[in-house]
């Protein structure tokens, strides 16, 4: 599966827009990353293993925040970083 990465995470994969990964669950796809990209799972999940408030996590166009989610390798991932701010 190809996801798409935010620029701010862009520096956990030198660079890299999108990027591969692999998992039956968009946890499983995280967990992937992390492996792949150290310390880029924790910028998205908290430590109770929730999705942080700032980030968000598009499927097909959909907005998700259940992680436990089913995803195949079909599916289009974009992680998303809101921006606030006043």
């Amino acid at each position: 599966m190809r996801g798409q990465i935010p620029t701010p995470l862009r520096s956990y994969t030198s660079g890299e827009k999108y990027v591969d990964a692999t998992g039956a669950t968009l946890d499983d796809l995280l967990v992937d990353l992390d492996r792949r990209f150290p310390g880029i799972r924790f910028r998205v999940v908290d430590e109770q293993g929730r999705l942080r408030q700032h980030m968000r996590i598009f499927v097909n166009r959909s907005i998700e925040d259940d992680l436990s989610m089913q995803i195949s390798d079909d599916d289009e991932v974009v992680l998303m970083q809101a921006l606030s701010g006043g």
